[in-house]
């Protein structure tokens, strides 16, 4: 029953924040920074249990993976939603007491739809999951067979099957891919942050403090936020395409799948360049072509991120990797508060020399496909050498 105690606990969390907000007033607003941290809390331990779901689409797996990542990259603009509807008449209240009845859904869908464990890739034959909570047919016995399945029988299979030895979690944290990765999602991470936390003070030095242009280029940076669903799609088709090319003799599924992803790490870091020039540029209305790049590099960046911690390192760690390189890479983005302080302080409001810097930095993220890619040349090397020699 693991699987329905964490998306059960994910869901109380989250629903608990949403009452704190739906129940707190002027006077209550203490309550807000406790339904912030559930909210936030809730909300990630719901992306990861549903993750896995992508185990379950096979060649399709990477879109699916990037597309629950859209979908919760998406999630920040359920407030614009929000706002609007308060606009139109309906309350605060209202609002998040529906978003907290719509958990019920998720209770009822963890429950009756998902398996009671994870679920594994690549998945068995034959493999179910609802109501059958992920049996294999393959593994039931009839009564009308002649040689039934005994305990001594599994045994002797299992010592004639080979055992993979998996890398242990402290092999996949202090490798060169997780080190590289919490590097790539970092820095890139980092800028996203500090574009958002400068927005409002860049906007109001580039439309001469104009109350109505800077309410204009927020909404429109709002409503983009909503599109991450339909972009994070592109990275995971990306990805699932070359996965889906011939591979070489010899070639692995795991190196396969890392050279599919080289594209997609690269292009991710490419999109992150290519956005943090356009914020430094001080033009307003190239501001919306900085918005689409933010929300289209967002989208990647979290979807390529969850897709290279399943190709990448064994999906019994996946979890736990997944929340250390968020973790982690949150402690890094603290460095937005000096930058913030920078900014506000000795450059006067005005973010241009630290947009410049990070857009500097922004070039650091190649570094990760860059060795992922000499990874898998150096693995087709030893593959030509090993053929050679058996040849010879």
């Amino acid at each position: 029953m693991i699987f329905p105690f964490c998306g059960f606990t994910t869901r109380c969390l989250y629903t608990m924040g949403t009452l704190m907000f739906a129940f707190s007033t002027s006077a209550l607003s203490i309550l807000v920074f406790p339904a912030l941290t559930l909210v936030a809390g809730g909300g990630i331990l719901f992306l990861i249990t549903n993750i896995q779901v992508g185990n379950l689409f096979g060649v399709h797996r990477s879109t699916v993976i990037t597309l629950y990542n859209g979908a919760f990259d998406s999630s920040s603009g359920l407030f614009f939603v929000i706002k609007l509807s308060y606009e139109c008449g309906v309350s605060l209240r209202a609002a998040f007491l529906f978003i907290s009845a719509c958990s019920v859904f998720h209770v009822i869908r963890t429950f009756f739809l998902m398996p009671k464990r994870f679920i594994p890739y690549p998945l068995p034959e034959h493999y179910t999951y609802g109501i059958s909570c992920g049996k294999s047919k393959s593994s039931k016995v009839t009564a009308n067979s002649n040689t039934p399945m005994t305990e001594e029988t599994t045994t002797m299979h299992d010592k004639d099957a080979p055992v993979k030895q998996e890398k242990t979690l402290r092999e996949c944290v202090l490798s060169r891919f997780f080190l590289f990765h919490l590097l790539w999602l970092s820095v890139m991470q980092l800028r996203h942050y500090l574009f958002i936390g400068t927005l409002n003070p860049m906007l109001q030095g580039l439309s001469a403090g104009d109350p109505s242009l800077v309410g204009q280029y927020i909404n429109a940076f709002a409503i983009t936020q909503m599109c991450g669903v339909l972009c994070a799609p592109w990275n995971g088709l990306i990805i699932d395409r070359h996965k889906g090319k011939t591979r070489a003799a010899g070639e692995s599924e795991q190196e396969s799948d890392l050279r599919a992803m080289v594209l997609s790490l690269s292009l991710t870091a490419l999109q992150c360049v290519l956005f943090s020039v356009c914020a430094a540029t001080p033009y307003l209305p190239l501001q919306y072509l900085t918005f689409v790049l933010q929300v289209l590099n967002r989208s990647f960046l979290y979807g390529g991120n969850a897709a290279f911690l399943s190709v990448a390192f064994p999906g019994c760690h996946f979890g736990k990797l997944f929340g250390l390189v968020m973790a982690l890479s949150a402690v890094f983005s603290l460095l937005q508060y000096p930058c913030f302080a920078l900014v506000k302080g000795p450059l006067g409001g005005d973010p241009l020399y630290v947009n410049i810097a990070l857009t500097m930095l922004s070039l650091l993220p190649f570094i990760h496909p860059l060795s992922v890619y000499l990874h898998c040349r150096r693995l087709a090397s030893q593959r030509v050498k090993t053929g050679a020699g058996a040849a010879s």
